[in-house]
């Protein structure tokens, strides 16, 4: 009798340890689930971007573009791509397949950065704010000529991005590091309407908010500094480049952060141009590496 009570109490014991564990193994499996429901969820918002970036066309530049830097198309066509790289002030214009590319010099040696088209005027940019531009009848000669060169636009600072807005008549100059910048944490964009004779007039100025970008990114790992910038004209929205950060930044109209995506360096090496075609397909250049040659990625918009 006395083994039986002995019996039922160690029974009554293991039933209890037995019951505890499940319930503890049952809340970390509730746990599991609704942690891998919150990264389904998270996947399907990335999945709303309408660019697949894992999976670009590449094209290898020529050697002569092996520091390719800005970027453009003549209203929007993919059949032939302009080009700098930010030694030599020449323009390049090839076949996104072509194995040579011609080119017109522009300037002398220098450290430009970016370039756009409006009403068909080129305008190059230099890394201090100076400003080439050019028509682009004077594509077909070895050197341009007429061109006009601006000083003194935007303040002192370092500078990366130039993109136009055709349909407003208006070119934005992007800030990419200043003091100020550095102090007020965000990103300067100054704006200027092209006139009938070339010309520039200021026409206001935006600030890019890395705290915002921060926020829409979830990292604060260092310092956003943007290298190149375009507009998506169907959508309306600015997408801002950074090859510091390996990012992209989508803004509305007037450059309020409303999304990032990051950028795998394994894919983009040192991406410091980009643009649209009119088919809103996005094209993304970068500078060569050590065994890479300068090249355009294409990132087809998805169907």
């Amino acid at each position: 009798m006395k083994y039986n009570k002995t019996f039922l109490a160690s029974s009554l014991l293991i039933s209890v340890a037995f019951l505890g564990i499940s319930c503890v193994n049952g809340n970390r499996d509730d746990k599991k689930s609704d942690s891998t429901a919150t990264v389904s969820t998270g996947s399907a918002e990335k999945s709303d971007f309408p660019y697949d970036l894992s999976k670009p066309v590449k094209y290898n530049m020529p050697h002569n573009l092996f520091e390719i830097s800005g970027i453009v198309f003549h209203n929007g066509d993919p059949k032939e791509v302009f080009a700098i790289q930010d030694e030599d002030g020449d323009l390049f214009h090839l076949g996104l397949g072509d194995k040579e590319s011609k080119f017109t010099k522009f300037g002398g040696k220098g450290d430009y950065e970016d370039v756009t088209l409006i009403k068909n005027y080129f305008i190059v940019l230099k890394s201090n704010g100076e400003l080439h531009t050019f028509p682009i009848s004077e594509l077909s000669k070895p050197e341009a000529g007429n061109v006009t060169k601006t000083k003194d636009l935007v303040p002192k600072a370092e500078y990366e991005g130039l993109a136009a807005d055709e349909k407003n008549n208006m070119i934005y100059v992007l800030t990419k590091d200043s003091k100020p910048d550095s102090k007020a944490k965000a990103s300067s964009i100054y704006g200027f309407k092209f006139n009938n004779d070339a010309s520039l007039t200021p026409a206001g100025e935006f600030s890019l908010s890395h705290k915002a970008i921060e926020k829409a990114s979830g990292s604060s790992k260092s310092r956003f500094r943007p290298s190149a910038l375009a507009k998506n004209t169907k959508t309306n929205e600015w997408y801002v480049l950074s090859s510091v950060n390996k990012l992209l930044v989508i803004t509305d109209a007037d450059f309020k952060v409303k999304a990032t995506q990051a950028l795998d360096p394994n894919l983009f090496n040192q991406p410091e141009g980009i643009a649209f075609d009119r088919d809103n397909n996005l094209y993304i250049s970068n500078e060569g590496g050590t065994l890479a040659a300068g090249n355009i990625l294409l990132l087809k918009l998805k169907k």
